[in-house]
């Protein structure tokens, strides 16, 4: 389809190998890098930011529970501020620690003992979301977005943004945002995904490149307005 192509041209696929995170083999130090970045992307700032300051965890070599809890609070704070996290450095600092402080006593550490622990798709979810206070649905659905086809149990359903992006492409026409519609549109993208595949590309760069592509038409629709 002549439309993905176009798609993948304009915008970039997987957020995770952008940032030079290889969760392929689901080694447990990748996944944890992966949500170290999720956490950051699930904040209300820009992409920039969010990937500047998992490049400043990167420098410091902060990339494990263990080394951001030895870490502390006042040394995340100076990680959050070279970021650009400025308006979010303290109450951030705190959640990392909090969620961090989780995982390593429910999970050890690794994130896919935690999977493995999961009865099923919803529980993961409610796990992941159980190891800190400031994890929420969207944070939830970045992390498990790019483990989709690599864990099991990662089935996260399409955010409203790729909705978005799906429905101007004529890549779905159901018009509902129920939670059995999502399901529907999911299975929509994935179908067009096995019919389309692109050399070199996962149905994970497809999600992300609509997720990009969602969030500049709700930019062009802001400015009309």
């Amino acid at each position: 389809m002549e439309k993905i192509n176009l798609l993948f041209q304009k915008w970039r696929g997987s957020y995770s190998r952008e940032l030079g995170i290889n969760l392929k083999e689901k080694d447990y130090k990748e996944v944890g890098k992966w949500f170290i970045a999720s956490m950051l992307f699930g904040a209300r700032i820009s992409e920039a930011i969010a990937m500047r300051t998992y490049r400043e965890f990167e420098r410091n070599n902060l990339l494990t529970p263990d080394r951001i809890l030895e870490a502390g609070w006042d040394r995340l704070v100076e990680i959050f501020d070279s970021g650009g996290y400025a308006r979010y450095d303290f109450k951030t600092a705190t959640k990392f620690l909090e969620v961090m402080k989780n995982l390593k006593e429910r999970y050890g550490g690794n994130l896919n003992s935690l999977h493995e622990a999961a009865v099923n798709e919803k529980d993961l979810e409610q796990r992941i979301k159980g190891l800190g206070k400031g994890i929420g649905d969207v944070t939830v659905n970045i992390f498990l977005r790019e483990l989709r086809g690599i864990w099991g149990k990662a089935r996260p359903l399409p955010q409203r943004l790729v909705i978005t992006a799906a429905r101007e492409l004529g890549f779905t026409e159901i018009r509902g945002d129920s939670e059995m519609e999502r399901e529907e549109i999911l299975e929509d993208l994935l179908r067009i995904w096995e019919e389309n595949r692109v050399k070199g590309k996962d149905f994970v760069d497809l999600e992300v490149a609509l997720l990009r592509a969602g969030k500049d038409y709700r930019r062009h629709r802001i400015s009309k307005d």
